[in-house]
């Protein structure tokens, strides 16, 4: 099984705080997304897509974290993974691979992977054999402003025959799944559900 989640911010109470997560402390956070993970995710067969910004850490305490965790686990980087990426104390092997940038197949579906939601992105006008899932914006105005250009898109027609632009764009944003991660089939009811 495959699974898709986004900014975790292990180790970083200002995200803390600033997300509004119901935790008084950052360790309590940290404790809280590690056993919601490992409740989900089976040791060795399942893998787990992380589409940025895993952890405010330095590469030690990423390994930590990573060999608490079960599953394989992959890296999409986002912009606040550089302090550890950049640590020559980061087991680099804990990971199955690391690009800024993925496209996978999921269940006969393409995937586009990155940590910025890409508004026009590859395979768009497949419908519903192309996902495009990110990160980054959390739960703030910037997700509010994707959130908007979604729906206007799904709303637009082109050509004569009146067809509306698919846009199956999807915020894993840690927060929204209850601290796990969700497969691709989660995420999408979960989108489904949300935006009614």
């Amino acid at each position: 099984m495959r699974y898709y989640i986004a900014d975790c911010h292990f180790g970083h109470d200002k995200v803390r705080k600033l997300d509004k997560r119901p935790f008084e402390t950052v360790e309590q956070m940290d404790a809280y997304m590690i056993e919601r993970w490992n409740q989900v995710v089976r040791k060795k067969k399942d893998e787990v897509v992380i589409l940025g910004d895993f952890c405010m850490g330095k590469g030690e305490r990423v390994n930590e974290l990573l060999s608490m965790l079960n599953g394989k686990k992959c890296l999409v980087s986002g912009n606040h993974d550089k302090m550890f990426l950049h640590d020559k104390k980061l087991d680099t092997s804990l990971f199955e691979w690391i690009y800024p940038y993925a496209e996978l197949h999921d269940n006969n579906r393409k995937v586009i992977l990155c940590h910025y939601p890409i508004i026009c992105y590859n395979g768009q006008y497949r419908g519903n054999k192309t996902y495009m899932l990110y990160g980054h914006v959390h739960d703030t105005k910037d997700y509010r402003n994707v959130s908007h250009f979604v729906d206007e898109t799904r709303k637009t027609t082109c050509g004569e025959d009146g067809e509306k632009i698919p846009c199956n764009m999807i915020n894993c944003f840690t927060v929204f799944s209850d601290y796990r991660p969700l497969s691709l089939d989660e995420w999408i009811a979960r989108e489904c559900t949300s935006s009614i």
